[in-house]
């Protein structure tokens, strides 16, 4: 039985981070893209080495490969229910997985298609698995200065109103590169989203500073994508507090990206402790090199949690998830007869 047997829920979760290296590199193969190191065994010390980026953005220069295999729709279904049968095995019974229809686009299909194909892999995985519930959350890409893609963002503005339900497509998310423009250029498409009544969601406050997180909680976000550097602000923890704005931590792509310098000193533990509701993500499984269970491993040993905190950050999880409401009751009275 795993340390860990409590139902485990991962709500920051990227769909081309988090793919099965062997699949991955089987599509590529298929379709004649080269990916670095020249075998599969190669392309999987070229993760290795390079999963320990200078900054977020050099992070990001992984993700080329795993974008030019996944231009078809059998690439991402395939993808898409291999990842599901995968954290069913590692014992997470409620995903959101995020991914940017967008940058599937380059051998023609449309964003709706790239989202189709993903629902589609995500109805076949979970009619292959038993004890898992997925959703997934569609993102809008940073690749610099806001009107770089404005009209691809808000296209994936569109086309999460057309696929979001309550099962399937549950939110949108901005993601990418940071720093480029004030984050607060992006508020338009945040309000699109609001007038169309999407849940909504933004990666805020990791390279770059607390303010950040600022512009997200205007946008009327209810969770933050890492978001840590909140700490910072007092003021701002207090009002994120107060507003219930749940921050999805991945404390090894923190480590790895270097916004954070240690396990040790990373904030999370006392933004718990203010009031801040912290949930445990891995972020990217693939090129971080990690589980849940690692990273609750390195919340017990390194970062000054203890066992009942993660049960109250599942618990978190589940309540800041998008899942059906019956769903979150019977995990949540799950979690806490897991309480020491």
């Amino acid at each position: 039985m795993s340390k860990y047997p409590f139902p485990k829920a991962d709500l920051h979760l990227h769909l081309d981070g988090s793919f099965h290296i062997a699949r991955l590199y089987a599509l590529a193969v298929e379709r004649g893209v080269e990916l670095p190191g020249g075998s599969e065994e190669g392309y999987r010390a070229y993760l290795n080495k390079h999963a320990d980026a200078e900054s977020v953005n050099e992070y990001l220069e992984m993700f080329e490969g795993p974008t030019q295999v996944l231009q078809d729709h059998d690439s991402l279904a395939q993808i898409t229910e291999d990842l599901i049968v995968h954290l069913e095995e590692k014992g997470v019974r409620y995903a959101e997985i995020r991914f940017a229809p967008q940058i599937h686009t380059r051998n023609g299909m449309t964003q709706s298609e790239a989202v189709q194909a993903v629902l589609d892999g995500r109805k076949s995985g979970l009619e292959k698995t038993k004890n898992i519930d997925v959703n997934i959350i569609t993102c809008m890409m940073s690749f610099g200065p806001e009107t770089v893609n404005w009209d691809q963002n808000m296209e994936t503005v569109e086309v999460c109103r057309e696929y979001f339900s309550d099962e399937g497509v549950v939110a949108l998310d901005l993601a990418g590169a940071e720093g480029f423009v004030p984050l607060s250029n992006f508020g338009p498409l945040f309000a699109k989203a609001r007038e169309y009544g999407l849940n909504i969601i933004c990666h805020a406050g990791d390279s770059q500073d607390w303010e950040t997180v600022r512009d997200a909680i205007d946008f009327g976000v209810t969770r933050v994508g890492h978001g840590h550097h909140i700490y910072e602000n007092p003021e701002l923890v207090r009002l994120a507090a107060k507003k219930g704005i749940a921050l999805e931590i991945c404390p090894t792509s923190n480590i790895q990206c270097k916004t954070r310098e240690t396990y040790a000193r990373h904030p999370a533990k006392n933004l718990l402790q203010m009031g801040i509701p912290v949930t445990i993500n891995t972020d990217n499984m693939v090129m971080a090199r990690v589980s849940l269970d690692d990273e609750y491993d390195h919340c017990l040993n390194e970062m000054g949690f203890t066992w009942n905190d993660l049960i109250q950050m599942n618990i978190n999880s589940v309540n800041a998830s998008f899942a059906k409401q019956e769903i979150k009751d019977k995990l949540i009275a799950e979690l806490k007869t897991y309480f020491k």
